[in-house]
């Protein structure tokens, strides 16, 4: 992963108070995987109004979550995510605060999966024969998962939208999701 921007380091209280609203959310979310765009493209995207997504992209910007970027002409004032991806540190302090961002990331995942399965028949075949929609359960320990998770990571990086400069003709945004955790409810020992 040379060369790839890190993500956002998030250890501030009131960063994660602004990243667990769920319009703020699904802003930085749109613009990390479409690019720069106006709060009005950001407001027709998510369900909002051009002035309200202005409103919250100003406050996302004040934690340097977005920037202004130059338009095509004067009266165009695109917004930029300024991260590739985001993380959590590791302050329990903090916990309660990061359980709201992942609600909210997790509500807004479950959002754009509806949308899709509401969409699928109307696309064409290639994409809904690409996508993908699968479960697994593992049998891991907690070093083998957290090497998983960091090859996964590696694989998928270099094709994050905000940073892929060699998309070829015919890309367009992906949603990817990935979830690793250990199963609360797994009954009996783990395997010896």
């Amino acid at each position: 992963m040379a060369g790839l921007p890190p993500r956002k380091r998030i250890e501030d209280v009131e960063l994660m108070r602004a990243l667990a609203h769920p319009l703020r959310s699904a802003l930085v979310d749109h613009l990390m995987a479409v690019g720069p765009r106006t709060a009005s493209e950001c407001a027709a995207a998510v369900g909002s109004t051009a002035s309200n997504c202005s409103w919250h992209l100003r406050q996302l910007a004040q934690h340097g979550l977005v920037e202004r970027v130059e338009g095509e002409d004067a009266r165009e004032r695109p917004w930029r995510a300024c991260q590739v991806g985001i993380e959590f540190g590791d302050d329990p302090e903090l916990h309660g605060a990061q359980l709201a961002v992942v609600g909210t990331t997790l509500a807004r995942e479950k959002k754009l999966t509806e949308r899709y399965l509401d969409a699928a028949d109307r696309l064409d075949k290639e994409w809904r024969d690409a996508s993908g929609i699968n479960n697994y359960s593992l049998r891991v320990t907690a070093a083998e998962l957290e090497e998983l998770v960091r090859e996964i990571d590696a694989l998928v990086r270099p094709y994050v939208g905000a940073i892929r400069e060699d998309a070829p003709a015919g890309a367009w945004p992906v949603h990817l999701g990935l979830r690793a955790f250990l199963r609360i409810d797994a009954e009996g020992k783990p395997s010896r």
